[in-house]
């Protein structure tokens, strides 16, 4: 389903800081590694309104029932992201260059509706090897009544080209195990990008502009990285716990490759958690992870 436009006027914050983020990466000259773990970066955040959760959920094929008293955890970058670009400014590496790499989820219990977000960012990591840097932020979502109830681990690429320069056929490209079963299958259309752009904030204009994703080295425009991982998120609550959302406890997700958009997708698992979203078994993946779920009562 399309999303409505009305929700752009919900997503002042994550523009806001995404601008600032831009001009930031143009003016300052960092260098140096900065000091890891950062500074922490505190906010208080208003709940998204009932009405932007339900949309959100319908688009990631979810159902908005399951979400009569609380939040979906997989919408945190929609009140989280400006506290993460904060977080990042610190960082020596220009922002048109930093790229989502991955996300650990960890719910200890759910986020209750209607009550002000205390979110808390920290920068942990930075790993520069000089082909690449991984960076990752923590962060912490709660409530009064529910304090804590939320990390995640955001962690962020920059390619730098140094070093090491083997062919790209000489890497493994990511796959689906053999053998893997489907759990769910997504029919994304082009405005797939759009559509989660108005729900989160996050108006990159690869998600969006073809012209642009294009001329940064893409066929078309390209799904959200947490795009991705919120359809995972749904497909494993509707394909493997029969619609409870409250089962999964752990969801770790890394973006392994682009997923052009319009597309066709399927959710497989394997083995003990594994989780994958790709072509088929066997086939090349774009997320590759693993969840874990809490016991049954």
């Amino acid at each position: 389903m399309a999303v409505s436009t009305k929700h752009v006027l919900s997503q002042r914050r994550v523009i806001g800081a995404l601008a600032r983020a831009v001009v930031l990466g143009a003016v300052r000259k960092t260098k140096g590694a900065p000091k890891t773990p950062g500074p922490e970066v505190r906010a208080t955040v208003p709940p998204p309104s009932d009405a932007l959760v339900s949309d959100f959920v319908r688009l990631v094929n979810g159902d908005p029932g399951s979400y009569k008293k609380s939040l979906p955890p997989h919408l945190f970058p929609h009140w989280a992201f400006p506290s993460i670009l904060r977080a990042l400014e610190g960082v020596p590496y220009p922002t048109a260059r930093i790229v989502n790499g991955g996300c650990t989820l960890r719910i200890d219990k759910p986020l209750p509706k209607g009550e002000p977000l205390q979110v808390t960012a920290r920068l942990a990591e930075v790993d520069d090897n000089g082909r690449r840097a991984l960076i990752k932020v923590d962060v912490v979502t709660g409530t009064r009544s529910a304090p804590n109830a939320l990390s995640a681990e955001f962690r962020a690429l920059v390619p730098l080209g140094k070093g090491d320069k083997r062919g790209k056929g000489s890497f493994d490209k990511p796959r689906i195990a053999d053998g893997a079963r489907e759990i769910a299958f997504f029919d994304l259309p082009k405005r797939s990008g759009l559509d989660f752009a108005k729900a989160t904030g996050d108006f990159n204009p690869i998600h969006w502009a073809p012209r642009y994703a294009k001329a940064m080295g893409f066929r078309s425009v390209i799904l959200h990285g947490f795009g991705s991982m919120s359809f995972t998120f749904e497909g494993l609550a509707r394909g493997l716990f029969a619609g409870n959302v409250g089962r999964i406890r752990l969801l770790d997700a890394n973006f392994v490759r682009p997923l052009v958009l319009p597309a066709r997708a399927g959710l497989y698992v394997w083995g003990d958690g594994n989780v994958g979203l790709g072509d088929a078994p066997g086939g090349p993946a774009y997320l590759l992870g693993r969840c874990e779920a809490a016991k049954e009562t």
